[in-house]
């Protein structure tokens, strides 16, 4: 089977090439009729010239009306200006100019075409009889010109509409997505409901029991049936909006930590500091900040082997956001990769379904309206991912 979705940078990447050689293409094969129709016109306004040099010179006959009514008048598409040797306008043809003009404004608009006419083409030479030279002057006719941008005005077209239904595919996928986590979620919470409620009724009787009067197991128990009920809770809240509080970020964090590392190696060194004073709070639901904090620690653990430090930092940015930085000393990730680790089965490792960071990410993003990424990390050293809430 293709991993399409592992693979995916460099199937778009794929579609771009294929995108560039259909767009070059499509110019090489435009710009070769340009260059053919380009020609024609070039040789309309040669044939235009040779008639009117042919007018000048020969004496007046039949023939002289004929090539006047079929050769120079015949030209309704190529602009063209006729001059003397001095560039003094003799006359006009195919060249759009307001109606009721007065000479000298008719002749500025005029000399102004003549300029642009100079840049696309040599003008050509009208010899006289007595010596004198008249010069025709000429561009690109209006469909010509249309021609040249046309590609690039379909290229540009073409590109808009990918560009569109990308991103409503992207958004249809991510719609797909977020309907299965909802709904694994939902279903998740609910098989956990019954037996949560029967552990927990005897987990009372236990604790009820003389039998078991002063055993720390039952305690220990009681935390986990405990444990139970905030999962159950979370599991609860995805897909709804949760209720955000003003909580103490150092004390929810230290809560997390204080649990997990009784449940961790004990070879996994967890330190925790902040730079603002310990009452300091921020919008949080607990339980799924309890998640991320989880998450993003068994993740560090699993690449220290079991063996290592975890170090979280927190900082005030500015006086409406709280960063919590979040340092191992595991394996790191490369470069290449960085921009993987979140997405929804991503894994380095052989077990695993490579949700936890996705989940993580999708908490503080979408539930807490704050960022989640990876603020540095290097091969062999170390990883840190910085949360940003808002205070």
């Amino acid at each position: 089977m293709i991993p399409i979705y592992s693979q995916k940078n460099r199937i778009k990447l794929v579609f771009v090439i294929i995108a560039l050689i259909i767009g070059a293409a499509t110019i090489t094969y435009t710009n070769i009729l340009v260059s053919k129709l380009s020609e024609r016109e070039q040789e309309l306004v040669q044939l235009y010239a040779k008639g009117l040099r042919y007018m000048i010179n020969a004496p007046s006959d039949d023939n002289i009306v004929f090539i006047e009514e079929e050769i120079l008048s015949s030209n309704h598409t190529v602009p063209v200006i006729l001059t003397d040797e001095n560039e003094n306008i003799l006359d006009s043809k195919n060249i759009d100019l307001p109606e009721n003009i007065s000479p000298e404004r008719l002749n500025e608009l005029l000399q102004r075409e003549i300029e642009k006419m100079k840049a696309q083409h040599v003008p050509i030479e009208v010899p006289w009889a007595e010596g004198s030279v008249n010069y025709v002057f000429y561009k690109d006719s209006a469909l010509l010109s249309q021609l040249r941008f046309y590609p690039y005005v379909q290229l540009i077209v073409i590109a808009c509409f990918v560009s569109m239904a990308y991103f409503a595919f992207s958004y249809s996928r991510r719609a797909e997505q977020n309907q299965v986590w909802v709904g694994l979620a939902k279903e998740t919470a609910h098989q956990l409901g019954t037996p949560l409620s029967s552990l927990m009724a005897w987990y009372e009787y236990i604790k009820a029991s003389p039998k078991f009067d002063k055993e720390p197991i039952i305690e220990e128990l009681g935390k986990d049936v405990r444990r139970l009920e905030i999962i159950t809770e979370r599991f609860s809240n995805i897909g709804s909006v949760p209720l955000l509080r003003d909580e103490n970020i150092l004390q929810v964090t230290q809560n997390a930590i204080n649990y997990l590392q009784n449940r961790i190696s004990r070879k996994v060194d967890f330190t925790i500091t902040s730079t603002f004073s310990p009452d300091i709070t921020a919008k949080l639901n607990v339980s799924l900040f309890d998640w991320v904090i989880e998450n993003i620690c068994k993740n560090a653990v699993d690449a220290m082997e079991g063996r290592g430090s975890i170090n979280i930092q927190m900082v005030l940015l500015g006086k409406s956001s709280i960063a919590v930085d979040i340092t191992d000393t595991g394996k790191g990730i490369p470069k290449s990769k960085i921009d993987s680790v979140f997405l929804p089965g991503f894994t380095t490792k052989k077990r695993g379904w490579g949700l936890g960071l996705a989940l993580a990410k999708r908490i503080i993003d979408n539930y807490h309206e704050g960022k989640l990424f990876v603020k540095w990390s290097e091969v062999g050293k170390g990883t840190t991912f910085r949360i940003v809430l808002n205070r």
